[in-house]
């Protein structure tokens, strides 16, 4: 088949959908890759590098990606009528990080008027035989390291216990907020640069996760269940203010707050309030990794770092995986190759063929086929754009 990698236009994005090692693979199981120009520079791959791993540099034409298969991008937002996603073939596939519940609904309008599919990989779901196609823990994997650093690099402190000639510094006390991946990495990585870690989250399934870290794990008796996907299950009105009650004491006595709590397609819950903020220490820091869907701190600004009347530095990132884009590419990358290989398996591509739509990993990521929509959510919001 004819694999095609876009180079990536969304706004802080500087990861690539395919590194030259995975093309490799690729190449190998004779699929022809081909690679818009200069995809992979801002995530240390060249075109050298590309075309020594097999693949065909190709130069930013409109109509470049016509003779695709497949396209395969992380997220990338220029689906507008004047781009090359227009001239795709009916039935051509789209695979990346496409945010059903999440894009805007007219993002999707090029798609459905050209009769595309579209597999999103953000909708993976969280089972035992789809962990290698995880590309949810993959990003959050690199999320939750980032902002450990970004935590460190911000505070005006040591984070490790240091005894010297002068005396003893005390370690940094850290707080993360939820211990889904991210908050599980943040934990880890902030345990390894030396400081004391302690973690909220209302699943008491994580404790033991937790622990195994070298973190405590902090008991308010609020607790939720998991969700088929993992994610902690939004708490009711009463029990949510109970919870912002008791974790001001917490929040107040910490150097670096790290807070992750997402809900799948719904703005993010308030875990910090400003009142919680001005009882913080000066030079306290808070790294709201929810900043994409409207931050866990109420004083968060998505995409800035704000420094509060009372010296809290708040860090908001958008995009934070694509600090770190070598390694977020790759690691995305793998995950696509996993996921490619099991469509094959499937079906996909074999001549006499067709895909097997009842497998769970497909039904669960195909959200559009020949320009219909399969998923329901996705399906509710571009009538209500429309009507």
């Amino acid at each position: 088949m004819i694999i095609a990698v876009p180079r990536e236009r969304g706004p802080r994005e500087r990861r690539v959908s395919l590194v030259p090692e995975t093309v490799a693979r690729l190449t190998k199981l004779n699929h022809q890759v081909l690679v818009e120009e200069g995809a992979g520079i801002e995530s240390g791959f060249s075109d050298q590098h590309y075309r020594d791993a097999g693949a065909e540099i190709v130069k930013p034409d409109v109509q470049w990606m016509k003779p695709a298969n497949i396209v395969v991008t992380v997220q990338n937002s220029d689906f507008g009528p004047s781009s090359p996603y227009a001239y795709l073939k009916p039935g051509t596939i789209i695979i990346g990080m496409l945010g059903p519940l999440s894009s805007p609904p007219e993002t999707f309008e090029l798609m459905l008027q050209n009769k595309l599919t579209a597999f999103s990989m953000d909708a993976i779901p969280r089972i035992s035989r789809a962990q290698s196609m995880d590309v949810l823990s993959s990003m959050s994997t690199v999320a939750g390291y980032r902002a450990a650093l970004i935590g460190a690099e911000q505070l005006p402190r040591f984070f490790p216990l240091l005894m010297t000639a002068a005396g003893t510094i005390t370690p940094a006390h850290v707080l993360v907020l939820g211990a889904g991946v991210a908050g599980l990495q943040a934990i880890a990585t902030t345990h390894r640069l030396g400081a004391v870690v302690q973690a909220f989250d209302t699943r008491p399934v994580v404790r033991e996760q937790v622990e195994s870290l070298g973190a405590s794990f902090l008991t308010l008796e609020i607790q939720t269940q998991q969700t088929q996907d993992g994610y902690a299950q939004a708490l009711a009105e009463d029990l949510h203010q109970q919870e912002i009650k008791l974790l001001s004491k917490p929040v107040a006595e910490a150097d670096v707050v790290i807070t992750t709590a997402l809900i799948p397609g719904k703005p993010a819950p308030l875990l910090v309030t400003k009142e919680m903020v001005a009882n913080m220490r000066p030079g306290s820091v808070i790294v709201d990794l929810a900043a994409e869907t409207g931050g866990n701190c109420e004083l968060s600004r998505p995409g800035e770092r704000t420094v509060t009347d009372n010296g809290v530095i708040i860090e908001a990132p958008l995009n934070i995986t694509s600090q770190l884009a070598p390694h977020a590419s790759q690691l995305y990358s793998r995950n696509v190759f996993n996921f490619l290989t099991h469509l094959f398996s499937m079906g996909l591509g074999q001549e006499g063929k067709e895909l097997d739509f009842s497998d769970e990993i497909v039904a669960r990521t195909m959200i559009l086929r020949d320009g219909q929509i399969l998923h329901d959510v996705l399906a509710k919001r571009m009538t209500q754009v429309r009507s």
